[in-house]
């Protein structure tokens, strides 16, 4: 398990994805001309639990590793639920009157590079096992 890529890629993925709980994807002015920053929790419960879903997804697929064909489904769906976190926070912003991207923003990008990397390492354990058996 430790010594499989895709337990780095994983694992990269759950930190990143814990680290957007308080890093702000946007920050400016709202509507009321308040200073404000986007973060998932400040963006609402969807956010968070958007968030808290990608976070806990990424780490249990880590100990999934004798069920390759889960832990891919798994990437996939992680892959999917930062779609819809994506949809959420840019619903989130129409709120923001002026502001800009934070550079953590970065990290929701990372999130869908690292569960994709996952999926291609585990992928190609699958095809290294079907080839071993079949050798044998």
């Amino acid at each position: 398990m430790i010594q499989r890529i895709q337990t780095l890629w994983l694992a990269l993925a759950a930190v990143a994805a814990f680290a957007t709980l308080k890093l702000p994807l946007y920050s400016g002015a709202k509507q009321d001309a308040a200073y404000a920053e986007l973060t998932a929790i400040s963006g609402g419960i969807g956010t968070l639990i958007a968030t808290l879903l990608i976070g806990v997804l990424a780490s249990v697929t880590i100990f999934l590793y004798k069920n390759r064909a889960v832990q891919i489904r798994l990437c996939v769906a992680g892959i999917f639920a930062e779609a819809l976190l994506s949809y959420l926070y840019y619903r989130a912003m129409q709120d923001f009157t002026t502001g800009t991207f934070a550079l953590s923003a970065i990290l929701h990008m990372s999130i869908v590079l690292f569960l994709g990397l996952a999926a291609r390492a585990i992928n190609q354990d699958e095809r290294l096992v079907k080839d071993s058996d079949r050798l044998r």
